[in-house]
């Protein structure tokens, strides 16, 4: 793993910008760096090793030096890769992966990056065509942005690393409109307008022309809803379970001591089970809890790793203001744009003891996702009894629910129900709820609240109308909410502390292998996983099957009753905050209000408001301002 960042212009300070680009990310890559300047494009890499510790120096060359690459990520498959490309004449003077992706390119071109299997995001600089290529894996596992400016074109692995190289600070506020939906930015967006996330599957290039192409060359395919005549379910689980151990056993090979992360649930249990039934040693496991029972998973993780025998590690995580506050603020810059997903805290510290007994550590992302576990997926099967609504129906339902007063029971699921588009029922119910935003932003903050803006800023995450509400919150939720928040979240959180994650759920050709997998096998009577629990369930310890499903949070409700609510008070309270013009200062007391009397729980509304705040004030902090560059002059995007 790494942290990678370059510049292509013509003014000849690139190598002055890299270097503190390079600086800027050097928590991700604290074992050596290394920057290669030529024709105008200068190349950095702050490396972290895991493949051959002494060979593998970045940025690395071909044999003629007529092509360079910076690369963060793993290649699964690059001794497979190597094979082919020495039969064909190419000469390696390393073992590690980089160097495979040098020859690939040779060989192929653009082409070469759907021959890989792993997790990635690299950047070659091709002296001949003086063309950047940069490539991020499949599902996005590892971060790329980019800014092209009329000086050059920068990228970097996060967002910081460009802040620190002058960036544009301007706020993007059509992304600011999606966070308060969603809580996290989607692809391609930023927090800053200047600032785009290279989508996951896709590869772009830029020349010296100043000309820029971007393709996509992978796509999850749609899921299956219901299976197919001849298609037998036992095959399928015998399937699943070769591919499965297959996709683990190529993420633990390492030059590295290498571990597991392990939360008690099905999905990190099914990962550990796979390792410690595939290795001669004990696996070491890594485990975190809350002195709050509704939050500690610990019990069920001590029951997997007694079963496997794994060299286990706990961890309490203290209710300690001042822990928490260092922690939240060292996230924002790690995350550099707003993103409200509380599990980052514990995440950061689990890997932060993770850290010091191993460099890798595999986990169970993406499992929810692949196979519908999310009791979302459950309500989303329940709702399609909707669709049968007449339309006169719904237009009573939605004039009712607006007259309810906003405290009133079942006045957002009446809003709910009168949508006639499964899509916007979707994002209604599953995410921030239409009328709590209404109260508390300002108008100009609103989405639309219409299936057409939805089709057209998240199109790459959607499937064609039509598709129904079940197989749509599926889809979106492993394109987008899987990308944009779980592996943001893993990523940053486990690369400040210098680990590397590795997600056996998102191997390519498991993901492929689950999405033809009917959802009617994955989703039963509104329980999610029937189809693992089918494939390798007798891996589990008993209680597992019963066990109700937590997922890994954080008790920010309590904390900000409590430990933090003079934190929040602070920030929220502030005239700075309020004077934003993003909220409306007598609902924003209302919420906190009815958070702190226990009659409704406003966390997460209020957690994406504090977060928010603290990006603001450290954006602010860079630019060196007391303003917000850009919030001042809305005018309503995205209306």
């Amino acid at each position: 793993m790494c942290g990678i960042a370059g510049r292509v212009s013509s003014d000849g300070s690139n190598a002055h910008l890299v270097h503190r680009m390079c600086e800027a990310q050097r928590h991700r890559g604290p074992d050596g760096s290394g920057v290669h300047s030529e024709n105008g494009c200068t190349l950095g890499v702050s490396r972290l090793s895991i493949m051959d510790l002494e060979g593998g120096a970045q940025p690395m060359a071909n044999e003629d030096g007529s092509v360079w690459v910076a690369f963060n990520g793993e290649i699964y498959n690059h001794g497979e890769l190597r094979q082919e490309l020495t039969r064909q004449g190419h000469r390696f003077q390393t073992s590690c992966d980089t160097e495979v992706l040098a020859h690939l390119y040779e060989q192929y071109g653009t082409d070469g990056v759907s021959r890989l299997r792993g997790m990635f995001a690299f950047a070659i600089w091709d002296c001949v065509a003086k063309r950047i290529w940069l490539a991020r894996d499949r599902f996005g596992k590892k971060p790329l942005y980019y800014a092209a400016l009329p000086d050059g074109f920068l990228f970097a692995s996060e967002l910081d690393a460009l802040l620190r190289a002058g960036v544009p600070r301007d706020i993007d506020h059509e992304a600011l409109q999606l966070y308060f939906q969603f809580l996290y930015v989607p692809e391609p967006f930023t927090g800053l307008r200047a600032v785009r996330k290279l989508a996951p599957g896709s590869w772009m290039t830029y020349d010296h022309e100043v000309t820029i192409h971007q393709t996509r060359y992978w796509k999850l395919p749609g899921p299956t809803e219901h299976p197919p005549h001849g298609l037998n379910e036992h095959d399928v689980c015998a399937q699943l379970t070769a591919k499965f151990d297959e996709a683990v056993r190529i993420r633990m090979h390492a030059d590295v001591p290498l571990g597991a992360f392990l939360s008690g649930g099905i999905d990190s249990s099914s990962v550990v089970a796979s390792m410690a039934l595939q290795s001669k040693m004990p696996v070491k496991t890594f485990s975190a809890g809350f002195d709050n029972p509704a939050f500690n998973e610990l019990g069920y993780a001590s029951l997997v790793a007694r079963k496997y025998g794994t060299e286990h590690h706990e961890l309490i995580i203290p209710e300690d203001p001042a822990l928490l506050v260092r922690v939240v603020e060292e996230l924002v810059g790690r995350f550099g744009e707003p993103f409200a997903d509380s599990s980052s805290i514990p995440t950061y510290l689990i890997s932060q003891l993770a850290a010091q007994h191993v460099k890798v550590v595999l986990s169970g992302d993406g499992g929810d996702e692949m196979f519908a576990g999310y009791e979302i997926f459950g309500e989303a099967e329940r709702m399609r009894a909707l669709d049968h609504i007449p339309l006169s129906v719904r237009r009573i339902l939605g004039i009712v629910s607006d007259a309810l007063p906003y405290s009133a029971y079942g006045k957002n699921y009446l809003r709910v129900v009168s949508r006639s588009s499964p899509l916007v029922r979707y994002f209604e119910h599953a995410f921030i709820p239409y009328f709590l935003r209404q109260q508390v932003l300002r108008p100009q903050w609103m989405l639309p609240a219409d299936e057409a803006y939805y089709t057209r800023a998240l199109w790459n995450f959607l499937l064609p109308n039509g598709a129904g509400g079940l197989k749509q919150s599926v889809y979106f939720a492993a394109t987008s909410t899987l990308v944009s928040d779980m592996l943001v979240k893993v990523d940053r959180a486990s690369m400040a502390n210098g680990l590397e994650v590795r997600s056996p759920f998102l191997d390519s050709e498991l993901a492929e292998l689950a999405s033809a997998i009917p959802i009617d096998w994955k989703l039963r009577n509104g329980k999610g996983k029937q189809i693992v629990f089918r494939a390798w369930g007798d891996r589990f310890p008993q209680e597992l099957f019963t066990r109700p499903k937590m997922g890994f949070g954080a008790p920010v409700s309590h904390w900000i009753r409590g430990i933090l609510r003079e934190y929040l008070q602070d920030h929220l309270g502030s005239s700075r905050f309020l004077g934003r013009d993003l909220v409306s200062p007598r609902f924003l007391e209302t919420l906190i209000k009815e958070h702190e009397a226990m009659r409704r729980d406003n966390s997460r509304w209020l957690w994406a408001l504090l977060v928010l705040e603290l990006w603001f004030e450290r954006l602010e902090q860079v630019s060196g301002t007391t303003q917000t560059p850009g919030i001042g002059d809305f005018a309503g995007a995205g209306q």
